[in-house]
């Protein structure tokens, strides 16, 4: 009942803001909306990363979701992007940047473009992001969006995340954003010493897993319950 309650609220505040401020593209109200977000949604639950934060109030998600769900992009829940896949909720997305601990600058590769929405993120904090997606359409449609919004330093291609990308290594962090069954043994090999991982692990029972590179080894640093779409491909294998 809550969340409904929330949503019903986001909906009035967007309508107000479009009829207050005579803007039918409804731009100020979606920066409003997003202000909103980040401060009841992600510093409300204990995001203190101000690198962190600045991207999640500078990326508009709105633009990230399909027409009809623009109205609810500033909620907190993940949304349907279509191909059976979903945008993550904007807690997990600023969650999941801040346990990288990424400082300006750095490289870093990403499992699961999806809406490219997470690429955004970390773009606006790392050197380069490298992303990889195995569903063709959503690559597509996702470098696109980067490319016109000015994401340079986001590389994004068609493809199994498995094997890692060997030719763009090492990276500072790895993120992936589907659920894995297990960890891919090449992405240890693909992480800096002192680098993080932070991946979903299980099926039905998930786990957020954030791990860090030490003697050539993955040290879990920390672990959440968490539900994501699976990740397919060769891991399934």
């Amino acid at each position: 009942m809550n969340k409904h309650i929330g949503i019903i609220s986001l909906f009035i505040a967007l309508l107000l803001t479009i009829v207050t401020t005579g803007c039918s593209s409804g731009e100020p109200a979606y920066e409003r909306l997003r202000e909103r977000m980040v401060r009841e949604q992600i510093m409300a639950r204990g995001i203190t990363d101000s690198l962190v934060i600045s991207s999640m109030l500078e990326v508009k998600r709105h633009l990230f979701v399909p027409f009809r769900f623009k109205m609810n992009a500033y909620v907190d829940s993940p949304l349907p992007i279509g191909s059976d896949q979903t945008i993550s909720q904007p807690y997990i997305v600023a969650l999941m940047t801040s346990l990288l601990n990424l400082r300006e600058g750095g490289r870093v590769f990403e499992v699961g473009t999806g809406s490219g929405y997470q690429a955004a993120v970390l773009a606006n904090i790392a050197d380069s992001v490298f992303s990889v997606e195995i569903l063709p359409e959503l690559a597509e449609r996702a470098k696109a969006l980067l490319d016109s919004l000015g994401y340079g330093n986001v590389i994004i291609r068609s493809g199994d995340g498995y094997d890692g990308w060997p030719a763009k290594a090492p990276f500072d962090a790895i993120i992936v954003t589907a659920a894995a069954p297990s960890i891919p043994h090449k992405f240890v090999k693909q992480l800096r010493a002192g680098g993080r991982l932070v991946i979903p692990v299980g099926d039905f029972m998930q786990h957020l897993n954030v791990y860090e590179k030490r003697d050539e080894e993955l040290k879990l640093l920390d672990s959440f319950p968490v539900r994501f779409v699976p990740m397919t491909g060769k891991i399934r294998d």
